[in-house]
Order: C-alpha cells, then structure tokens, then sequence
C-alpha cells in the first residue's frame, strides 16, 4: 500500500442522522449509499443495526455498491459477558456487511464512571469483540472514543487499547475526537506521537466540529501519518456536526496531493453529491460551501470580474469544473455551458459544442431555475428538458385538465376523515380519456387518475411507484403565497429510480409537474427497450 494512500469512510448514515432535524428514509439511505459508491468513498456506515426500524429496514435491502464497502456500527461487549452472548454482537454480525465499526472507550475517566469497570476488563471487552468480528470472516474498525481527552488524561492506558484492538486483528483503530474539543495543534502532536509506536497505515482520525476545527483537525492527523479519514457529507452530525468530507475531499487530493479512491472523473460529482443530501433533506444548500457552493466561484462586479476574465487564478484558488462546480459572473453570466456538456454526455446525448442550442438549452435552466425548479436533484427532469431542447422528446400524453378536490368530514362521533378526489381529461394517441380517482390525498388522487387513464394504453406502469415526495417553500417571507418546489422519486421492478421537480405557487400544479415527468420518463425508458 502507498503511504500517500488516503481511506475515506463516510458515517453520514449514522453520524449525519444524528442531526437535529434529520431523519432519513430507507430511500434517502439507499440513494445516498449509491451516490458516495459513485464518488468513490472506500467505507460506507450504514447505521446501527437495531438502533431504529429505518436502519433495519435499510440493512435488509442493502443495495449493490461496486466500489465502496458498507459498514454495520455498535460496541464492544459489554462488561462480564463473552463476546459469544453479546445481543449487540449478534445483531451486528446478523447484517450481511463486510465491516463491523466498534466503538469502545479510551479513557479510563469513562470506563471507570459510565462504564463501571476496569481498565484490564476494557481492554478485554476490545480484544474479544475484535477477535469475534475478524474470526467470523469480517473487517474490523475501533473507533476509539474521546482517545484524544483520554490521551491527554493517561497516555499509556489510551495506547493500550489502541495496541489492544489491532493485536485482535482489526484493521483500522481511530482516534476520535469525540466532544470536538481538541485544537489542530494538540491534534498535530498527539498523533505525531501515536504514529510513532504505532502504523499511520492501520491509524483513522474522526473529529467532530464543535470548535469549527474538524477540517483541520482532520487534516492535521493525516500530515502526521495517519491514513484513514472518517465523516459526513456537507459536515452532518449531532450539536454542531462533523469533519466535512465535501471539504476534505478536495483538500486531500488537489492541495496536499494524496491519493484517495477518488479519481478526477468521480471528484466532478462532488456538488452533485452535497446537493443530493440536501435535496433528500428537503433543505437549501448552503450557498457558501467551499467547493461546492453555488458562490464558491461567483465574482460580482470591479476588478475581480475582469482580473478573473484574464486570469482565472487571481481568484480562484482550483478550477471549478474539477469539483463539478462552474465560474459565476454575476454581472454577465456566461458560464454553465461546459456542465450542460458533460451532463449531456453523461446521458448519451450527442451534440456539438458548438450548437447554439446549447446555449439555448443553459438559458433556459437558467430561467427556470428562477422559478423555482432545481436540477442538481432531479436528472430525470432535466434529461427530458434537455432532449426536449434538442429535438428528441416527445410527450407520450397530453393533459387537457384536471380538477381536485378536498373534502374535511366530521363524523357524529367527532371522527374526522379526509377525501381527496381529482377528475381528469388526458388524450393518449389521439383520444380523449376522462377519469376519476379517490386517494389518500390530492397528490394521490392525482397520480390514480393519470394512471386509470393511462395503464390501458401503457401497461408498462403497472410496476411503477412513487417512493418519496418532498415539498420545499422557497420564499418563506411569501407566506401561503411562496413559489413551492416539488421534489418526487420514483421506482420500478427492474431497481430503477429517478427524480422529477415540479415548482409552483400552486403545490398541487407543481405537484403534477413533477408528477407528469415522472410517468412521461418512466415511459420513455420502457419503451425504447
């Protein structure tokens, strides 16, 4: 293994969900899984088996990554029970995950008052996890809880169980700073030190941010020799977050020059992949993002407009286009263009550069982004506006009208129920359809009425289904007037997915937006098959 190789191990299942406010689906843990494979992160933890439904639903249906490995987190045994007996064990090694993430204390303040044992029984809990994880055919990690405050407490005993879990077999041990509380400098040293008795090549650092340091932090342990980096995207955690690996990312590679698994190809979904979290968290993203931000390389006005005209570098500390981002002009914006290129060819959509459709197809995101509409998270809208652009797409129906209503009932004995029902003229090859359809709900009620009209001329969406549906209100000064955005995912029997947007100041007209994309895109891709 090269020294100057870098492991990346993203806890952003976990770690991230431990947010305020967060609460992934089974559905985001999937696509987001998918996403970091697409990266090319070399670890993903996928939770704590056992710790809530979703976790255990998500293990249950753990989706085929190529290159990234998924972890299963929990804890060593518990104190005076065999590693054989341990429930939490079990139910680790019960998911089918090649990693088994341990956490286990190290310093000694905590095992003698949360844990209520000894120092010999800790480093025992460590060993006997450890050596049951690796002797059932799995890769172990130690993450080694608060090791820097108990380093700074009693070194030997912080080392110890370090020496403990590797001698066991595993194959990473991490320095954790676990209440985010250390500074680089301490970070720099401490680690200095442990790489000295121990290899940098089995060593993880994971810093928490509650100083604001777990960028540097983290970046201070692997220029002393450690090899592994562990966080969330966009910096996800519990109280003010974790070391953020949208940040890390680029920092390693293109400034400090170490190898990753990350080749430049997978660097260019950097903003595609923060964005992907925020859109699943149904929250902006953060405009100011080093990297990946959408002002990361904006330039308003003066001087710095016509300097970075003439010479990118005077205000751009790396290309954009490398972290998939592009250069904003504020004044006169004329980038974008480049991105619509790759995305087209991404897609498989031949086009020349110099086509002025192009430049047609950039104003008119532009335009529509605007509005409301946002395509970093819907590629199945955007490839239909693209091809639409181009020449290529041709509706498979056409919507003449809809009307829903919604109708509060309250019962005699005060129960209280809600019916949704929507009406619906659509033509499918030249005839028109009219239907009619209850549901849970006007979006419901919707999506049963276009399919009642449809399915006789499609069977193909039989199999298709509507797996999440987000509603965001962008202008919340607006009140009940603000444009709304609508984010819906759909699926299929064959493990296909994709994302339609719709954006309106009527939430059901956007809702129908994205609900037309969704069954126009479903039908494309069937049907040319």
């Amino acid at each position: 293994m090269s020294d100057n190789r870098v492991y990346l191990y993203d806890s952003t299942l976990r770690d991230g969900q431990q947010t305020q406010g967060v609460d992934f689906t089974s559905g985001d843990k999937i696509a987001i899984s998918c996403q970091l494979d697409l990266l090319g992160v070399d670890y993903v933890e996928g939770g704590w088996p056992g710790a809530n439904p979703a976790d255990d639903q998500f293990f249950g249906q753990l989706p085929d990554l190529q290159t990234a490995r998924f972890a299963a987190f929990g804890m060593t045994r518990r104190p005076g029970r065999s590693a054989e007996e341990d429930a939490g064990l079990a139910a680790l090694l019960a998911c089918d995950t090649p990693v088994i993430c341990l956490v286990g204390k190290s310093w000694d303040f905590h095992v003698r008052v949360a844990l209520r044992t000894t120092e010999q029984e800790n480093l025992a809990m460590i060993g006997d996890s450890i050596r049951y994880c690796v002797d059932q055919g799995r890769e172990a990690v130690y993450d080694a809880e608060h090791f820097f405050d108990g380093y700074k407490a009693n070194p030997e005993f912080a080392l110890s169980c370090l020496h403990t879990a590797l001698d066991a077999g595993a194959r990473w041990a991490v320095l954790c700073d676990t209440n985010g509380g250390t500074l680089p400098d301490e970070v720099a040293a401490i680690s200095a030190e442990v790489c000295e008795k121990l290899p940098g090549s089995r060593l993880g650092i994971h810093c928490h941010n509650d100083t604001g340091n777990a960028v540097a932090n983290s970046l201070a342990a692997v220029n002393a020799g450690v090899r592994q980096v562990q966080g969330t995207l966009n910096g996800l955690g519990e109280r003010c977050g974790n070391a953020n690996l949208v940040t890390l990312l680029p920092l390693l590679m293109l400034r400090l020059g170490f190898e990753t698994g990350v080749d430049q190809a997978g660097l260019k979904n950097l903003v595609s992949t923060s964005h992907l979290v925020d859109e699943r968290l149904n929250r902006n993203s953060d405009r100011h993002a080093p990297f990946v931000g959408a002002n990361a390389f904006a330039h308003k006005g003066g001087l710095h407009v016509s300097a970075v005209q003439k010479d990118p570098r005077s205000y751009e500390h790396i290309d954009p286009e490398v972290v998939g981002n592009r250069r904003k002009i504020l004044v006169s914006d004329q980038a974008g263009r480049a991105n619509v290129l790759v995305r087209l060819a991404e897609l498989g959509i031949e086009v020349e550069a110099s086509d002025r459709r192009v430049d047609e197809l950039v104003a008119q995101i532009k335009q529509r982004e605007h509005l409301g509409f946002a395509y970093d998270g819907a590629s199945a809208s955007f490839e239909m506006l693209a091809r639409r652009a181009l020449g290529q797409w041709q509706d498979h129906f056409t919507l003449q009208s809809f009307r829903v209503t919604d109708e509060r009932r309250t019962s005699a004995d005060g129960t209280v129920e809600n019916l949704s029902e929507a009406t619906m003229k659509v033509q499918v090859d030249g005839v028109l359809h009219m239907t009619v359809a209850e549901g849970n709900g006007p979006v419901n009620a919707l999506d049963n009425a276009l399919r009642k009209a449809l399915l006789p001329a499609y069977p193909q969406l039989l199999d298709m289904q509507l797996v999440d549906y987000k509603v965001r209100i962008l202008e919340s000064s607006s009140g009940t007037a603000a444009v709304t955005r609508v984010m819906v995912e759909s699926a299929d029997a064959a493990g296909r997915r994709w994302s339609t947007v719709g954006a309106s100041g009527n939430v059901i007209e956007a809702s129908y937006q994205a609900l037309f994309d969704a069954v126009n895109y479903k039908l494309f891709i069937a049907l040319r098959e």
